[in-house]
């Protein structure tokens, strides 16, 4: 396994990403958000999730983008145009590294989960997301208001409350924009704290009522043993990606 090359797709300073080549003939692109309630956290710079490793060892070529959080010039709305811009990067990618770019499945953990299926409801992206992996997010903004997630990580990320700004809340909130054919895999864990099962199963229900392919599968452990390749909540994570992976022609 080669260390990931860092690869720039914007111009400001966060506006980069990683780049994990697949072993073997890839199997598809997989676009890697961390999370942190969407908070700029100085240990993710360079320091790749340990699922990035795990997909491309299991043949998938793995984007894991940076991007601009609270503290670090983010929030609403550059958290939201820069993972755009990492997304649409891809069509680079494809030129300049063979990456695909037609069929994406992003993957995320906790805010990223939530950056992850919001990428399903861009409106005319350059490169659709039509599947995604929710790996214990914030999937009903609106919930995570009421609840105060995060020391109310969801009111800092929009920059205020859902009365104040109810616009931003339904532009970023994947509940209140659900894409009917888009697909989407939910591993939670049963006993986290950090970010509740309920959110998972908020999302699932307004999405099977809209017709969406949505499906949580609940794990044993706390919020972060879904970002562990040794965890048994891994095979859940593998599972997921396999089903939405879609085929495709090697590159070139």
């Amino acid at each position: 396994m080669t260390d990931p090359e860092r690869i720039a797709y914007g111009p400001l300073e966060l506006n980069y990403g990683l780049l994990h080549r697949a072993t073997g003939p890839s199997r598809g692109t997989v676009v890697l958000i961390h999370g942190g309630f969407w908070r700029f956290r100085p240990e993710y710079m360079d320091g790749p999730v340990p699922l990035g490793a795990a997909f491309a060892e299991r043949g998938w070529d793995v984007w894991e983008p940076e991007y601009r959080a609270l503290g670090a010039g983010g929030g609403w709305p550059a958290t939201l145009d820069d993972v755009a811009a990492a997304i649409d990067h891809l069509a680079e990618l494809h030129a300049s590294h063979g990456i695909a770019a037609d069929a994406p499945v992003t993957v995320g953990h906790s805010a990223g989960g939530h950056l992850a299926v919001w990428a399903t409801t861009r409106d005319e992206p350059r490169v659709p997301v039509r599947a995604a992996i929710s790996l214990a997010g914030v999937l009903d903004l609106a919930l995570g208001e009421r609840e105060g997630i995060g020391t109310g990580a969801v009111v800092g990320f929009l920059g205020g409350t859902s009365a104040e700004h109810p616009e931003r809340y339904a532009a970023a909130d994947p509940a209140a924009r659900i894409v009917p054919d888009a697909r989407v895999r939910i591993v939670h864990g049963d006993t986290d704290d950090v970010v509740p099962i309920s959110q998972a199963h908020a999302y699932v229900a307004e999405a099977t009522a809209a017709g969406q392919d949505a499906r949580l599968d609940a794990v044993a452990g706390d919020h972060d043993v879904v970002i562990d390749p040794a965890d048994p909540s891994f095979a859940m994570t593998l599972a997921a990606l396999e089903e939405l992976t879609v085929p495709h022609p090697p590159v070139g």
